[in-house]
């Protein structure tokens, strides 16, 4: 990945690799390609949220957090401020009620 990227991560991404002062803390290409990641992963996960969902095993809210849960998980190719935002952004994208979730910095 280059610097010449058309690819925009949104600022709620942004905001898990920035410091203070808004400097970013890992290089540019490296930021997409942790967006493009979480994107493809919220997108796949769509369809694996409605099936649960509708088997009836369980409430949006239970399905959000139960994927959080193994998102945050030990071993996860995602990080625990990235597993939130994949979250949130699958609770977007299934047009589902964004569920209560601590940030990182909240077990701190």
């Amino acid at each position: 990945m280059d610097e010449t990227s058309q690819i925009q991560p949104p600022p709620s991404f942004v905001e898990l690799f920035a410091g203070r002062g808004g400097k970013l803390l890992i290089e540019k290409p490296e930021l997409v390609a942790r967006y493009e990641l979480c994107e493809d992963l919220a997108t796949h996960l769509t369809d694996q949220a409605q099936m649960l969902y509708h088997g009836g095993n369980s409430s949006e809210e239970g399905v959000l957090l139960g994927m959080h849960a193994a998102l945050s998980g030990e071993g996860s190719a995602v990080q625990p401020g990235e597993a939130r935002w994949v979250v949130l952004r699958l609770a977007e994208l299934l047009n589902w009620r964004t569920p209560e979730i601590g940030t990182p910095d909240d077990d701190a």
